[in-house]
């Protein structure tokens, strides 16, 4: 991923029910080489059009070893089904192996059982139900 395909990555964040500035995006993609040990971004095209992304961070964290996080996956409304998601997900996962990663984790909104079936497919368990909670701050 680089920064001259931010708008294509944020039309395609919108339909994940993200909404993100392009500016943010495309400063997010910038600052990707600071972060390049711990995450990455993978587009999947088609010809020159940026089709699909997928977002990996490692985690570390004090009650788990540490594993890796597809933190989004998208690809294009009419290009789902073509074999892109599982693409982008064999770049993610070696990526992980890369890292020394024996894990790889995805959460997947309730509300998206085409998305469930796909990891599933793919191989991926379902090991937990979770809730998420969020608190705005001030400032």
């Amino acid at each position: 991923m680089k920064r001259g395909d931010a708008a294509v990555v944020a039309e395609l964040a919108g339909q994940l029910g993200y909404s993100r500035e392009l500016r943010e995006v495309a400063d997010w993609i910038e600052g990707l080489g600071a972060r390049g040990d711990r995450q990455a971004a993978f587009v999947a095209c088609a010809g020159d059009e940026v089709v699909g992304w997928i977002e990996v961070s490692l985690e570390s964290r004090l009650q788990t070893p540490p594993f890796v996080l597809i933190g989004g996956l998208v690809v294009k409304d009419g290009m789902r089904g073509e074999g892109i998601g599982r693409r982008l997900c064999e770049e993610a996962e070696q990526w992980a192996r890369e890292r020394g990663s024996s894990k790889i984790r995805v959460t997947s909104r309730s509300t998206r059982p085409e998305a469930h079936r796909f990891y599933l497919r793919d191989g991926y368990e379902v090991v937990k139900t979770s809730l998420v909670f969020e608190k705005k701050l001030d400032g």
